[in-house]
């Protein structure tokens, strides 16, 4: 799949600018006593290609049809999450930064419309490290901008993009997602925290290896008492295709057969135990639920 930061500009260019998309929008769900908000990093500008180049374009449309998509421009919301306990402020991913593209990289604006500023963040935990979910780790002097956080990345993701190989074995149209990641990755090489799959990082906050958009995708399970969300970071990376055909392959995952399987292990585990679900590309906030419809799912916001 050709796939490169000009074809995202270049999508840009053509795009319509979409009024109604939100910039500092949230949702927001209680876990015990602790709270989930997602706040906007923006959006993307995509080429429809990009998710459906390996679709069955005929069993595709009626489904785009249904859920009033383009097949031509993708304009995915980008919501980064936020854990708070009374104690610690975790941020999950940083955003894209100023440097991938024009119509993301809002993270601090809307982490001030929620009366917070960089430095009340106690915690960066990444799902991945694409460029939408790790560029906004540097300010414009190369400096991290969480400042006081503490870096938490899982071990497999780290070891892949720190890889020196990686760089010309992931295809010329992603060599510039690895050079990026690396890059900002090393402003952290000292101080990071690595972990594993299976581990409470934190305390609520499990690791869920979900591997396939990258190789070391990490999802996490916030659960305090019976109530619990599943954070799922790109493992499920829209409202419509991956919910009503999981099994297709998407020209978004690195692993296009892992990821399928990958996502349905997830909307089992959502739906049996009926888990609270935050996507990152998913609409209005991303916070919601999975529920099983005939050969599929629905997301169901709230």
């Amino acid at each position: 799949m050709s796939f490169s930061r000009r074809r995202f500009l270049q999508a840009t260019t053509v795009a319509p600018l979409v009024s109604a998309l939100p910039t500092l929008s949230k949702a927001e769900v209680s876990i015990g006593s602790a709270t989930l908000t997602t706040i906007s990093d923006g959006y993307l500008t995509l080429p429809g290609s990009f998710l459906f180049a390996p679709m069955p374009q005929d069993d595709l449309a009626p489904i785009l049809a249904e859920y009033d998509v383009s097949g031509e421009t993708l304009l995915p919301e980008c919501n980064l999450t936020l854990y708070r306990d009374g104690k610690k402020t975790v941020l999950f991913d940083v955003g894209s930064g100023a440097d991938f593209m024009p119509s993301a990289g809002t993270v601090l604006d809307s982490l001030d419309a929620a009366g917070l500023a960089p430095e009340d963040i106690t915690h960066v935990v990444f799902t991945h490290a694409h460029p939408d979910h790790i560029w906004g780790l540097l300010d414009e002097f190369d400096e991290p901008v969480f400042y006081n956080a503490t870096y938490m990345m899982g071990r497999a993701e780290w070891d892949y993009w720190w890889n020196p190989e990686t760089v010309s074995d992931i295809g010329e149209a992603r060599a510039a997602f690895a050079v990026g990641a690396k890059r900002r990755m090393e402003a952290i090489e000292d101080s990071v925290q690595l972990f594993d799959t299976d581990q409470e990082i934190l305390p609520g906050i499990a690791s869920v290896s979900t591997p396939g958009h990258t190789p070391g995708h990490m999802s996490f399970e916030i659960r305090q008492g019976n109530s619990a969300a599943m954070i799922a970071g790109d493992a499920i990376g829209n409202h419509h295709v991956a919910f009503r055909k999981p099994s297709w392959l998407s020209g978004s995952d690195q692993n296009a057969e892992l990821a399928a399987t990958t996502r349905q292990m997830l909307f089992d585990r959502l739906t049996h135990e009926d888990l609270s679900l935050v996507g990152f590309h998913l609409p209005n906030g991303g916070i919601g639920r999975a529920v099983a419809d005939g050969d599929g799912y629905r997301f169901i916001e709230g």
